[in-house]
């Protein structure tokens, strides 16, 4: 007998209105809710998925970025089938964590030891107490606008304003612990020679919320040397950039050597599951083994799913593809030509925005003057800046045409997309500006 509900004959009104007696809001994520109500999807399959309803999308949205190789890749399903009817989970030790963290090693040169976890939050929640254990500081330097999971810890400094924890139920102490600053290496260096209590550094690769407001490769080597200058413990939160921006993330492109990487989404094959690697002289304080000050082992971490053999299993499979390259090289490539045609369009209904974007990725700046911005200086809470009413249009100006972009910002592309995807994404796209355009929820020279 399935175990999935059957939703022949169910619209996304109704399993709606279902969800709403059995989840806060309806759903599991408050990030999934768009108004009237959130579609519901059941299927997808390379660069496609379908909703209840049947309706087909190109999806940009790609598992929150966690799909590089496309939904449903062979070699994954594969491995996913093969080793359920194994055993799905033994709470142990099994031979297939050892091959998932020596594949890690293989890509991420800076992992010399390896510890997975179940989710991104988890990476980064880990990676800030071996970083605080280390180097026996207690506070943490962050950056605005930048996404390190929904943890107490990273909350403040994710979105404007940057000095407020933006969530009930964190206590007001958290504040004393994060120290927000503006992407800039002189701020940065500011704040490491004030503030001697600060022992880390945590930086999203891409720049702040996976790219829309972008960092250079620069930035990410005077991070690097101002760690090493005040004796910080520099973490490079890869949960998206990792094996996306290349084989072996964001790090390799700009030749640094991050104390600590934070890895989740490709890292387990889309799978929920994460890891942290990191130099083996701050990661040895994991070790159970190990006596530290009284301490064995010197740092607690535990986690009943953590390297479960089938997230395993698929982690596997996919970072044998990725070690390719291929899918770079596809997902580079359709993404260029995309961001290309998107701005083509908009220059062709003179709308005052701009397209950019690295790697596999694509962004929408709507904001007042974008053309002429560098969008590496703008605030991120500019970027953000869209009102929901004008999101809501645009979003669902794009899914009416067949198109799913993985937030109002843009999306992400994968192995699985080719050029015949081009075409009738740019006439989505145009559609869903020409609807802001008539509603008058953007600017246009």
């Amino acid at each position: 007998m399935s175990a999935s509900i059957d939703t022949r004959g169910l619209s996304s009104k109704q399993l709606w209105e279902r969800a709403q007696r059995s989840m806060p809001g309806g759903v599991s994520h408050d990030g999934r809710f768009l108004p009237p109500f959130p579609t519901y999807f059941h299927r997808a399959r390379g660069a496609r998925k379908w909703d209840v309803e049947g309706r087909e999308y190109i999806d940009y949205a790609m598992g929150s970025a966690a799909m590089m190789l496309g939904h449903s890749h062979p070699d994954v399903v594969a491995a996913l089938v093969s080793h359920a009817s194994e055993g799905t989970f033994f709470a142990t030790v099994h031979p297939l964590e050892i091959e998932w963290a020596e594949l890690v090693q293989e890509l991420i040169p800076s992992a010399e030891r390896v510890r997975f976890v179940a989710s991104g939050t988890e990476a980064t929640m880990l990676a800030l107490r071996v970083a605080r254990a280390y180097s026996k500081r207690p506070k943490v330097l962050r950056f605005e606008g930048q996404f390190h999971g929904w943890h107490d810890y990273v909350l403040q400094g994710m979105k404007a304003p940057y000095d407020r924890i933006p969530s009930l139920g964190v206590p007001d102490r958290i504040q004393e612990t994060m120290v927000v600053c503006r992407a800039d290496a002189q701020h940065v260096e500011d704040a490491l020679r004030i503030d001697p209590g600060i022992g880390a550094v945590i930086c999203e690769a891409s720049g702040a919320n996976w790219g829309s407001v972008p960092v250079s490769e620069q930035f990410l080597r005077d991070l690097r040397t101002l760690c090493d200058s005040y004796g910080c413990v520099f973490i490079l939160d890869e949960v998206i950039t990792g094996f996306r921006w290349s084989p072996g993330g964001r790090q390799t492109l700009a030749g640094i050597k991050p104390d600590i990487t934070t890895m989740a989404k490709i890292v387990a094959g889309g799978m929920p599951g994460g890891a942290v690697g990191g130099c083996a002289d701050v990661m040895r304080l994991l070790d159970p083994t190990l006596e530290v000050e009284g301490f064995k082992p010197p740092i607690i971490h535990r986690g009943t799913f953590n390297a479960s053999p089938i997230v395993s299993a698929a982690a596997v499979a996919a970072l044998k593809v990725i070690r390719t390259g291929e899918p770079h090289r596809q997902a580079d490539r359709i993404a260029a030509q995309l961001r290309t045609g998107m701005q083509a369009v908009l220059d062709e209904l003179t709308v005052d925005a701009l397209v950019y974007g690295e790697s596999s990725t694509f962004h929408v700046y709507f904001g007042n003057g974008a053309r002429r911005c560098s969008i590496d200086q703008v605030d991120p809470a500019a970027i953000r800046s869209m009102k929901r009413d004008a999101l809501d249009i645009y979003t669902c100006g794009l899914r009416k045409r067949g198109v799913d972009f993985m937030s109002y910002t843009g999306g992400v592309t994968s192995l699985a997309h080719t050029d015949a995807d081009i075409a009738p994404t740019l006439h989505a796209f145009r559609g869903a500006v020409t609807d802001l355009v008539a509603a008058g929820k953007v600017n246009c020279l």
